[in-house]
């Protein structure tokens, strides 16, 4: 008879099986509408000479006799082709033929080069020479949109489509990000860019980046929950009209069509990121693309199927995070991990007065820490100079950089931190290192790092596989798992020893320095600890947006990415400790944990961001 840690272990793993497998299933049904749209994972060398990744979606019903309208759709900077699922999800079962593209520098695209930013829009404008050759797309009725530097990629296409003898770009609808204004070549005087074009805008109210009209000197003049009545948006609702010569204002949320094409202005209450994942913000892409080019299958724009795609790959996305622990777990019923388990479960009992001071002393001390280098780190130009891959360096995707320093400095805290309360009471208290974990011998160490990578290995092979298959992935929002070439293995080696250090510290903290009970109650003590490691991202986040939406602006000197790069922080580190400390219970070895999270992190952060060369 099996003992009941050994069938509760197996209900789990079956039932992370069961999630991932499910969530692919529903998910590729509800992004093929029923079987009804093919989708190939796409890759070609571009007319610049670029390899560019892309996902197709062709409706079955559409051919060369029975043509349909194409939209090439575009991510943000940091992205890839993935996040635009809402989009395509619902333009693609509205009939139209819709291309998501990994703009160059990211996902499965070849790097940018930060020399030319604007080559072939970032891919945009290959991507719509493609279309164009299809033989089923109706090449009259080839639009563009993206959100955030998709939008902009989308404005450099414009520019480059309005430099060709025939244009090919008939509608563009941006999402996230200025329309161009004014004619830098002409005294910056305001213009009509998008021509003939019908084009559309969602600007959004608590934007982090953009639709604030600035004075002479760069001192921001309006926040962007005003932006409608600013002369920009009057003049580019009145079609490059100069906003001196303007009599009537117009409104958000009408179509005007007396410039001979479409032109109008979406502004919802929602900020930058939301605007990837907002029903409303779907709802008038679907609009305007149905006033622009008609639906080839009308469906009311309100009717969206996405949010199913999305909980199902976020339930994927959880029972990933279950087999980690159960798979690891499993492992050591084998005879290659079996000397890794535990004979007996470690004592774990209340802690004394003084030494719950010391805990409680040692949870803020953390926190602050992990706060204050957080907004210290960036205000710091040098550091800044890396994040946005300004300076070159050998860290090509600055943003990773930008977490994992962060971490290794807080990692570095945590040793300190640990140092101390040993010397100064662990020690004198019984703390024997040795027997709690700290000290297991190279053996033990290295054994449990190959029970960690091959943990990882069998998590990764269940993306790739579903991938292959299904064309669906591990995602919500803005955390994902997918999968990846063999390039973003060599550039996780730059990383992964920031996220070592900062991983392996962290769980030696949670479990040889804090195994203890809170009022008699061991899982008191993780949720207690999960939410101290996260507390500091969760602080500023709430308090960032507590001022954007009180003032208008961000906090004066706190960027709005860097309050953004903390959302999926925040749930990341709040599972590090409830994972680290479940292993250590069964291994009474806090580094598998540790381990494991670096490495899978590590992934995550490289496969969903910019790749720049120098």
């Amino acid at each position: 008879m099996k003992p009941p840690m050994v069938k509760q272990n197996g209900f789990w793993l079956a039932l992370s099986l069961v999630l991932v497998v499910l969530s692919s299933i529903v998910a590729s049904a509800v992004q093929t509408s029923g079987y009804t749209i093919t989708v190939k994972d796409m890759s070609w060398e571009t007319s610049s000479g670029e390899s560019m990744s892309a996902l197709l979606y062709k409706p079955n019903g559409v051919s060369a006799d029975h043509k349909a309208p194409a939209i090439i759709v575009a991510h943000g900077w940091w992205n890839n082709k993935e996040m635009q699922d809402a989009n395509y999800v619902e333009l693609a079962r509205r009939g139209y033929v819709v291309i998501s593209i990994d703009m160059y520098g990211h996902g499965d695209s070849d790097y940018l080069t930060n020399s030319d930013v604007t080559l072939g829009g970032t891919g945009m404008y290959d991507a719509v020479k493609l279309a164009a050759a299809l033989p089923y797309v109706d090449t009259a009725k080839i639009g563009i949109s993206g959100h955030s530097n998709g939008a902009r990629a989308a404005n450099f296409t414009v520019a480059l489509d309005n430099a060709t003898a025939k244009q090919l770009v008939a509608a563009v609808f941006l999402v996230d990000n200025d329309p161009v204004y004014t004619d830098a070549a002409n005294k910056n005087k305001y213009f009509n860019m998008y021509g003939s074009r019908d084009t559309g805008l969602v600007a959004d109210q608590y934007d982090e980046f953009f639709f604030r009209s600035y004075s002479a000197q760069g001192v921001p003049l309006t926040p962007p929950r005003d932006y409608i009545g600013t002369p920009n948006a009057q003049s580019f609702l009145h079609y490059g009209a100069d906003p001196t010569k303007i009599t009537d204002a117009r409104d958000a949320g009408t179509f005007y069509t007396d410039g001979g094409s479409i032109r109008v202005v979406y502004t919802p209450a929602q900020t930058h990121p939301w605007g990837t994942i907002s029903k409303g913000t779907v709802a008038d892409q679907v609009d305007f693309w149905q006033k622009a080019f008609g639906a080839p299958t009308p469906i009311e724009s309100g009717t969206q199927i996405w949010q199913v795609k999305e909980a199902f790959t976020a339930l994927g996305l959880i029972g990933f995070a279950i087999f980690l622990l159960a798979f690891a777990r499993s492992l050591l019923g084998t005879r290659a991990f079996a000397g890794l388990k535990l004979e007996s479960p470690l004592t774990v009992s209340a802690n004394s007065r003084k030494g719950l001071a010391w805990f409680w002393a040692a949870m803020v001390v953390s926190a602050l820490v992990s706060g204050i280098s957080y907004v210290i780190m960036s205000q710091t130009p040098w550091i800044q100079g890396i994040a946005f891959n300004i300076t070159p360096t050998i860290f090509t995707q600055g943003a990773v950089f930008f977490i994992a320093l962060w971490a290794a400095i807080n990692g570095v805290a945590a040793i300190v931190v640990m140092t101390i309360s040993y010397l100064l009471f662990g020690r004198k208290n019984g703390l024997n290192l040795r027997t709690l974990g700290l000290l297991p011998g190279w053996k033990k160490f290295f054994h449990g790092i190959g029970l960690g990578a091959l943990t990882v290995a069998a998590a990764y092979g269940i993306v790739f596989f579903f991938s292959w298959l299904l064309h669906t992935d591990f995602r919500f929002w803005v955390i994902a798992v997918k999968d990846f070439g063999p390039d973003k293995l060599w550039i996780a080696l730059l990383y992964v020893p920031f996220f070592l250090v900062y991983f392996l510290a962290n769980s030696v903290a949670i479990n040889v320095f804090n195994h203890f009970t809170l009022r008699g109650k061991e899982w008191l003590n993780t949720l207690v600890l999960a939410i101290v490691n996260a507390l500091a991202p969760i602080v500023l986040v709430v308090v960032q947006y507590v001022t954007f939406f009180i003032t208008g602006n961000p906090i004066p000197g706190f960027g709005g990415i860097f309050s953004i790069w903390l959302f999926p922080v925040i749930i990341i580190l709040a599972g590090a400790a409830v994972l680290s400390r479940k292993l250590y219970r069964v291994t009474g070895n806090p580094y598998i944990g540790g381990f494991i999270m670096a490495a899978v992190v590590t992934l995550v952060a490289v496969t969903n961001t910019l790749t720049v060369n120098y």
